[in-house]
């Protein structure tokens, strides 16, 4: 079960042209918006990841405005966790569950929640919140991680599992974002 003072969120790679290429894009987007304000909303840190931006451009402005004051960090690498900038900001986040979103699901979402598994985190990928440009890719993705020992959520169940109360501020802001 997902903690708050637990959790962290990963926001992976969802930049440029590719973004615009995902399967089911517009939900994706409205999906990651819903995440991240929900997390923001309960407190739980954020830790942005770029791929190459030089080559694929920056993360989608509909991502990039509710990020303010988090510095992306940029990698080269697939997984995230062969980064050591990436590495050094998750053991400053001191957490040890991760929940991951982004693209492509069956290429850097993959790796990075494979080797997170491997580095001994609870790490939960939220599936209504990742995608591939091919729901083939996707589909595979989230079979190979939960088989890897990674769990599913989707965005509604981790905000609410984060949540644990229906009382107080953030339980209506949570609500306003999931209706």
């Amino acid at each position: 079960m997902l903690k708050s003072e637990k959790t962290a969120l990963i926001v992976v790679d969802v930049q440029g042209k590719l973004a615009q290429l995902m399967y089911g894009k517009q939900t994706l987007f409205e999906n990651l918006r819903k995440i991240i304000k929900g997390i923001q909303a309960l407190g739980v840190p954020i830790l942005w990841v770029e791929q190459n931006p030089e080559g694929l451009g920056p993360t989608i402005p509909e991502v990039t405005e509710l990020l303010a004051g988090i510095e992306p960090i940029s990698k080269s690498s697939f997984s995230c966790c062969r980064n050591e900038r990436f590495i050094q900001a998750l053991k400053t986040a001191n957490r040890n569950q991760v929940l991951i979103v982004g693209i492509e699901a069956h290429v850097c979402v993959y790796q990075t929640a494979v080797d997170l598994v491997d580095l001994g985190y609870e790490v939960e990928v939220v599936t209504d919140a990742v995608s591939s440009r091919t729901i083939e890719n996707k589909k595979v993705a989230l079979l190979k991680m939960r088989d890897a020992g990674v769990s599913l959520t989707s965005t509604e169940m981790a905000l609410f599992e984060l949540l644990e109360l229906a009382e107080g501020k953030q339980f209506k802001e949570i609500l306003k974002l999931v209706k």
